[in-house]
């Protein structure tokens, strides 16, 4: 956990924070929330189902001096998949449309604890970014702690989100874009592809964990999106992502971790990949095993979604 005590000088708070712990705490974040190298992202989503708008709540309340990160905005407008990966450039554009730096330190939330967070917090890490934390307990945990929270009094972060979302726009329709001056390095270990995990399927290289309900994964209970059957891929196993929690929303300390893992049959030994519904949850595990010293752990971005909508692909448990 990162030290909340002393502090590093005015404008190198980050530089003493290690990439080895994928989280920070509130107190730390209170206490270097002014330092001119960290930026804060309120990175909310929800399920369709929850009826809930991450722009609207993040208008009503937000941590001080926090941008908004549209996870549906910053994403791949190839596909018809939610929210898959943006090209590099794209996420380099939306950066910079953000006012984000390659010096920065990057602090993402959100407002049910650690949920959609891990999912930017993974982003970044794929464009090269490594000076990135995820706020244990999310805004839940700031506020009770005590700590302000400020409404839009200006509307500077609702515009810089719509254009970081309009610059992706742009650049899938091959218009040019600039100045972009925020670097990306992709490292495509951390990314899987459909074929990727039907090779996996085969040769079982890599242990594959599903982040769903059980019931989801069972095939018992529905997906929450419509015409897509519940059930799993072949070989993978369950490990819902809610064991990765105390009672209240923050990552457990690695040793119950560990033990989260062992009773799922899943060696911290061997390599481990992750998949979800869409690719959100699975990064909830990968932050999990981040703690645990695996820092190597590639989300299948398509996820669920794609694999139940491919034609002829192998599926246990499926009902629609």
């Amino acid at each position: 956990m990162a030290s909340t005590g002393g502090g590093p000088k005015a404008g190198y708070a980050t530089s003493t924070m290690s990439t080895n712990e994928p989280v920070v705490s509130v107190d730390w974040l209170h206490s270097n929330l002014k330092e001119t190298d960290i930026k804060v992202l309120d990175a909310s989503w929800y399920m369709p189902h929850e009826q809930r708008n991450p722009i609207q709540e993040y208008q009503v309340a937000h941590i001080p001096g926090a941008l908004f990160f549209d996870l549906d905005g910053i994403s791949d407008r190839r596909t018809n998949l939610p929210h898959m990966l943006p090209s590099e450039e794209a996420f380099a554009a939306a950066c910079s449309a953000l006012g984000i730096e390659n010096k920065d330190g990057v602090v993402v939330y959100d407002g049910k604890g650690i949920f959609s967070a891990s999912r930017v917090w993974w982003m970044f890490r794929v464009f090269g970014h490594e000076k990135v934390w995820v706020l244990d307990g999310g805004l839940p945990r700031w506020r009770a702690s005590g700590y302000d929270v400020e409404s839009s009094a200006s509307n500077d972060a609702i515009l810089k989100a719509n254009a970081a979302s309009e610059v992706v726009e742009k650049i899938y329709q091959g218009q040019p874009i600039s100045p972009i001056t925020f670097k990306t390095k992709f490292q495509p270990h951390l990314v899987w592809t459909l074929d990727q995990v039907k090779e996996n399927m085969e040769n079982k290289t890599y242990q594959h964990i599903d982040a769903r309900a059980k019931a989801r994964f069972d095939g018992t209970a529905p997906e929450p999106r419509k015409g897509i059957p519940s059930g799993h891929i072949p070989g993978s196993k369950c490990v819902p992502f809610p064991q990765m929690f105390d009672s209240s929303q923050t990552l457990l300390p690695a040793e119950e971790l560990k033990k989260r893992f062992e009773e799922e049959d899943i060696s911290l030994d061997s390599p481990i990949m992750a998949s979800c519904g869409t690719g959100v949850t699975a990064c909830i595990l990968a932050l999990g095993l981040h703690r645990l010293g695996k820092p190597d752990v590639p989300i299948y971005d398509g996820s669920w979604t794609e694999w139940a909508m491919e034609p002829n692909l192998p599926m246990v448990g499926s009902s629609s």
